[in-house]
């Protein structure tokens, strides 16, 4: 594995682990996609620091968890601003 690419996956995972994010905010802060964000946690992490794959993919576990109330939350707000704004 290229050094880059190691460097890259402990990096996504202290800052998951730091800052309780989502693989689409870490992807958006890292400039890389959803999918890369991904591999680089659940499989490359693995093979350089099995502690910290493990940290940071239970952060992902509790997001994934969730989701569902924060699509929720989103869409209320979102209906919210139309009826306040007379959309």
């Amino acid at each position: 594995m290229k050094d880059y690419i190691s460097k890259r996956a402990i990096l996504l995972a202290e800052y998951i682990i730091e800052h309780k994010a989502t693989v689409r905010k870490a992807a958006k802060e890292f400039n890389i996609s959803k999918s890369t964000v991904h591999k680089d946690i659940t499989e490359r992490l693995l093979l350089i620091n099995q502690a910290l794959a493990k940290e940071a993919k239970q952060v992902l576990e509790e997001n994934k968890a969730a989701r569902h109330i924060r699509g929720g939350l989103a869409t209320k707000q979102k209906y919210e601003h139309q009826k306040i704004s007379g959309e």
